[in-house]
């Protein structure tokens, strides 16, 4: 079965993904927004970040597949700040809603 935005040779179709995740582990109180709003814009990618109540971070970026799979990998690599222990997401086709990448307070 081909992945969100790859027709069914497994290339990329470039249609424009979003990937919303819930980031666990020593996320807050680190840089961790910080950190990553400054890598989705290196990246160009749109969304949000945010502190959950619950001490995990929610994240949701936008974009071409290529790139938001390359933002994925760096959110579960050694170079987020903090300590990231584990990751849940979904992958879904984008909406197009975000104009930028930003803190939600």
């Amino acid at each position: 079965m081909a992945a969100i935005g790859e027709d069914s040779e497994g290339t990329n179709s470039g249609t424009d993904v979003r990937l919303t995740a819930r980031v666990e582990g020593m996320v807050q109180a680190v840089g961790f927004r910080y950190w990553t709003v400054r890598k989705a814009g290196e990246l160009a990618l749109s969304g949000t970040v945010r502190n959950n109540d619950d001490g995990t971070v929610g994240v949701v970026v936008e974009g071409p597949q290529p790139v938001v799979l390359q933002f994925r990998s760096w959110l579960r690599s050694q170079q987020a700040p903090g300590r990231v222990d584990h990751v849940e997401e979904s992958m879904s086709t984008a909406t197009g809603e975000f104009c930028a990448f930003d803190v939600v307070y």
